[in-house]
Order: C-alpha cells, then structure tokens, then sequence
C-alpha cells in the first residue's frame, strides 16, 4: 500500500514564504525634509538671513524726498551628495537551480531596498534625532523639571500638548514660521496615544465610545500639519548572533518646519539633495541594477546606490525632544 510520504514529493510553495521585509511606510526620514533634485554632486546655495527680512524699516516720506532705502545681506552654503552602495552576487549554479516559487530576484531586490531605507532612516536619526543640532534641546525627567527639561510624557502629569506648543511659538518668534511637522519615535506615540490629556480630549469625537487618538488627532492637537511616526527597527547585532533589535528613532520626538516644496527663498528645517547623476535614479538619488560578471561564469551581481545628502537649512526650525519618554 502506498504511504503518505509516497504519494507527495515535498515543493516549494507558490503563495506563501516568510521574509521579514518591514514596510516602506514604516520609514519617515525622506518625508521630514523636503527633496531636491540637483544635476551635480556637489555644490552651493544662497542663504539669507532671517533677521533681514523682519525688521520695520518703513518711515514717513516728506514732501519731495527720497523714501527710505533697505538692503539684504546673504552668504551661501554647501551639500555633498556621497555615494553609497550595497551588492548581493548570486551564483550561476544557484540561478539554474532555483524553483521559480522562490522567487530569487524578488527577495534580493527586497532585502536591497530595506537596507536603503535602514541606512537612509539611521543616518537620519544620528544627524539630527539628536542632541546639540537644533537650537532648541529639550530633555524629558521622571520628576522636578528645570530649565530646559520637561516632564516625560508616560508621566500622567506631564503635559505633552503644552510642551510642544509652547517649543513651536518659541520657533515662530525666531523665525516667523510655525512649525508643521511632529516626528515621533514609535515608543513616544505608544505613550501619548495612552495619555490622559489626550484621550479626554478626543473622546467625545470617537465612535463605539473607545477613545483613541490617531495621528490626524494628535497633528490637531498639536497644531501641525503632520505627525510622522519612525515605525522602523534596526539589528545592531553582528550575523549569526542573537538579534538585538531597536527602535531606529528611539524614545525621542523632533519638531521642524517643512515648506510645502522646495524653491527659492524657500525656509526650512532642512532640505535632502538627491543627485541625479546616478543612470536611473528619476530624481530621488537611489537606483539599483543587475549586471552580469563575465569573469565569474555567469554570476549575477544587484546592486543597490544611494546619492544624497541630508542637510540642515536653519538650526532655528527645529526642536528636539531627548528622552521624552521613561
């Protein structure tokens, strides 16, 4: 009689494999700052300073006089857009021999994609998820807060709505621009979803009587026009020991002013000049290709560039909350 193990062959599946590829939407840093595109790797831009155009010059024109003259002053600042770059090489035995259903090229394009955004999200949060950038740094206590500190927002007497405005008015008086975009780390919105402030203000508006604050409440709440949430997680462990996974943008919250677009005379928080310069890149600095290598005898490589620099504009249009949650 023949036996279940006689009657299958084992394959692979056609509709179900397990990748852990996090999702495109879990990172923020190319939505922060506005893109621009450039045609040269390296160059210059003018810079005028604020303080020019706020004064109150205007004054009482007699009869028959010249009126008032005024002037601005403007210096100029630089970006380098470095190359970065990752391959994956495939062997030609491996080619010829995998089952369609693996989906070889799938998963290697994949893998090279999520290590863009993981690079282009930790380089984000180093330079500027961070102390000592902004020119407001606001650090987050257990108790007793003084200065420039506050008190952590999982602290239901903390006062999370206050603290935020009162760093986005301070923004508006140095620069004349409110602040729009609210950058959280994924621990800091699990914390402000939860605070009491919070839920009792939007519970009235909720329907099944569950009081949850989404983002589009807290960017209310907030005065902003948008609350980004840095979903994405990094493993800082070497290959072949234990995973040690993080919350790329930490315990740490950042608040900036975005223009709609960038343009001339155009203010912001920063800017991310993407270099067109890369054979494909359609003006967002990242390209990947898939060559063969002659000398390897048939060997495939997919390679994955990435030309960008993150820049800040205006130290002014930013404040940084360190450790705004326990």
């Amino acid at each position: 009689m023949p036996t279940v193990n006689n009657v299958h062959v084992d394959a692979l599946l056609s509709n179900v494999s397990v990748a852990f590829q996090q999702s495109a939407s879990n990172f923020v840093a190319s939505r922060v700052f506005p893109i621009v595109p450039v045609m040269k790797q390296s160059d210059r831009y003018v810079v005028v300073p604020k303080g020019d155009f706020n004064r109150n010059q205007m004054q009482l024109r007699a009869d028959g006089t010249q009126s008032a003259g005024t002037n601005f002053t403007f210096s100029t600042d630089s970006y380098m857009a470095d190359v970065f770059a990752l391959h994956h090489d495939v062997g030609p035995q491996t080619i010829a021999n995998a089952d369609s259903q693996f989906g070889l090229e799938q998963n290697i394009v994949g893998q090279l994609t999520t290590q863009a955004l993981i690079f282009k999200e930790t380089t984000f949060a180093s330079e500027f998820m961070t102390t000592s950038v902004w020119s407001d740094d606001r650090t987050g206590v257990a108790a007793a807060p003084t200065g420039q500190q506050f008190l952590q927002w999982n602290d239901t007497g903390s006062d999370p709505i206050k603290d935020v405005r009162s760093a986005a008015t301070r923004q508006q008086l140095l620069t004349g621009y409110r602040p729009n975009v609210l950058v959280l780390g994924r621990q800091v919105l699990d914390q402000l979803e939860l605070h009491p402030d919070i839920i009792d203000r939007v519970k009235y508006g909720t329907q099944s009587n569950v009081a949850i604050a989404d983002l589009s409440h807290l960017a209310r709440l907030f005065q902003v026009d948008e609350v980004l949430v840095m979903d994405s997680i990094v493993n800082n462990a070497a290959s072949g020991l234990a995973d040690s996974n993080a919350f790329i943008g930490g315990k740490t919250a950042l608040l900036v002013y975005r223009p709609a677009s960038a343009g001339m005379m155009s203010p912001a928080a920063g800017y991310t000049f993407a270099w067109e310069g890369l054979p494909g890149s359609a003006g967002f600095g990242t390209t990947i290709s898939r060559e063969e290598m002659p000398l390897t005898g048939g060997a495939l490589r997919y390679e994955i560039q990435l030309a960008f620099d993150y820049k800040k504009v205006s130290a002014d249009m930013g404040t940084f909350f360190a450790s705004a949650v326990a």
